[in-house]
């Protein structure tokens, strides 16, 4: 599956988007795990550490908000958005 980064959980991830690999009907924990999981270079001055920031983000899975992460299965070839919390309006 894709996941795409936004604002400062880009800044954090270093990157975009990456894919990553798991087995049919995994959740969105397990994904999260995944990514927590790549060794990545230290964020930018100022940036929240990855994990910090996926703890408070919202998810969108295939442009669809999840809301039961637990329930959310994941196929091979979704897109999931991290979208971290905006300031402003």
């Amino acid at each position: 599956m894709n996941v795409r980064y936004f604002a400062a959980a880009r800044a954090a991830a270093g990157t975009d988007e990456e894919k990553f690999e798991l087995p049919d009907g995994a959740t969105l924990p397990a994904l999260l795990e995944a990514i927590l999981a790549v060794e990545r270079p230290e964020p930018p001055e100022g940036t929240p550490p990855l994990a910090r920031i996926l703890s408070r983000s919202s998810f969108l899975l295939n442009e669809v908000a999840v809301r039961d992460q637990v329930a959310a299965a994941l196929a091979p070839d979704d897109v999931v958005d991290v979208l971290p919390p905006f300031a402003g309006g």
